[in-house]
């Protein structure tokens, strides 16, 4: 297993996952679409380590960037990425008007 640090956060790559396989099962936000470096939609900026592509892209990149659709990682790597902002969610009592108490006649004599 590699380690990836991102903006946010840390992980450990698993065994015969591509980097953004990693960044998807973490929840880090990244773009994608082909999955193959075609597109160039998941570039991202890598900030420290080396990369190994499965397939040649053939999407531009910079110098600075990295295609995690069809790279590993070769030893630990930095890269620019962030976890997904999830919203909060309301407590049951702020999102819906709750009756405390049901009256189905309990203790009611007929």
């Amino acid at each position: 297993m590699t380690s990836v640090v991102t903006t946010d956060s840390r992980f450990e790559l698993l065994e015969g996952e591509t980097l953004l396989e990693g960044l998807e099962r973490t929840n880090h936000e990244v773009e994608f679409q082909c999955r193959a470096g075609y597109c160039g939609s998941c570039r991202t900026h890598l900030l420290a380590g080396r990369v190994r592509y499965l397939t040649e892209p053939l999407a531009y990149i910079a110098k600075d960037e990295i295609l995690p659709c069809c790279c590993v990682p070769q030893g630990p790597l930095q890269i620019e990425a962030r976890l997904l902002h999830m919203p909060e969610q309301p407590s049951l009592g702020e999102e819906f008007n709750i009756q405390r108490s049901l009256d189905f006649g309990v203790g009611e004599q007929k």
